[in-house]
């Protein structure tokens, strides 16, 4: 496989992503660790009749326990968080503040052996943050203290994240199927603690079942296969450059809804995002020509 060809397969997860929030919003009032249940469940269940037939159950023996551990805890805990966050503060601000890790990730994975981080990416990523910024703060009431543990909530899910998006990159011989036993790991790991913290409330409607449903076939299900394929074996600067489209589409997801309201900070904050994410791009473009030229 290609490297653009992985890439190309990463920005896959970017879109499944950008339902994330308006799926999250319509599966309420399910909470957070059940939500993670049902979730990673049903994405770890896909995962195994695809690992049954591509015949990767042999390849799972290898993987170092390490790297099911650290993957299975990256799962659980950002999403942990996400939803968390999304109960906590309005969908638009908190899932914008969770978005903040594309920017993580074009500044930490230039501590990855073989990469590095240039002036291009710094601007770009500078650049997006300022539109992500101006869509959290600006317009509207703004921050309010009583959103505040969600906002918190959402930017260590930022950190998480990033963090395990480049981490993967150092276990890139581990196969793509071993997503299979983060998802059934992270389920495993959810039911007990909503056992203990939190009471149980399914979905109330076919809508809040749909939505459910529809977040582990995609946001928390396919898109992690793909992700892993592109964070191991695409432009790692380069994905998660363009992730910065993410927030945008996501709060235009939200928009259509009726979830968001529509104002001009959005359209300010689209250039923004929009322009960040071709800098930072074509910095890694211009480095891989260069690298190729070598």
């Amino acid at each position: 496989m290609t490297r653009m060809r992985a890439t190309l397969i990463g920005f896959v997860a970017v879109i499944l992503w950008a339902l994330l929030a308006l799926l999250t919003v319509g599966s309420a009032p399910t909470p957070p660790l059940l939500l993670n249940t049902i979730c990673f469940t049903i994405g770890g269940t896909c995962g195994l009749i695809w690992t049954y037939h591509s015949g990767g159950f042999a390849m799972l023996r290898s993987v170092p326990l390490r790297v099911y551990i650290s993957g299975t805890l990256g799962l659980f805990g950002y999403h942990a968080l996400y939803f968390s966050a999304l109960r906590l503060a309005p969908a638009a601000e908190a899932g914008l503040i969770a978005y903040l890790w594309p920017l993580l990730i074009v500044i930490l994975s230039g501590l990855l052996p073989g990469e590095e981080v240039r002036r291009g990416h710094l601007i770009g990523a500078a650049i997006g943050f300022t539109g992500a910024a101006l869509i959290i703060s600006g317009g509207g009431s703004g921050f309010r203290i009583d959103y505040l543990p969600g906002y918190g909530l959402a930017l260590i899910c930022a950190l998480t994240w990033s963090s395990y998006s480049v981490l993967s990159r150092l276990v890139g011989d581990a196969p793509t199927q071993s997503v299979t036993v983060f998802c059934l790991g992270a389920a495993a790991l959810s039911l007990p603690l909503h056992l203990i913290f939190e009471d149980t409330v399914f979905p109330q409607s076919a809508l809040g079942w749909s939505a459910t449903l529809l977040l582990g076939l995609g946001p928390v299900g396919l898109a992690f296969f793909v992700w892993d394929i592109g964070v191991k074996q695409g432009d790692i600067q380069l994905l998660g450059a363009a992730s910065y489209a993410a927030p945008l589409l996501s709060t235009l997801v939200l928009v259509m809804a009726g979830v968001a309201p529509l104002s001009a900070t959005l359209g300010i904050a689209a250039i923004l995002v929009t322009g960040g994410a071709m800098i930072a791009a074509r910095a890694s473009l211009r480095k891989n020509a260069s690298s190729t030229g070598a």
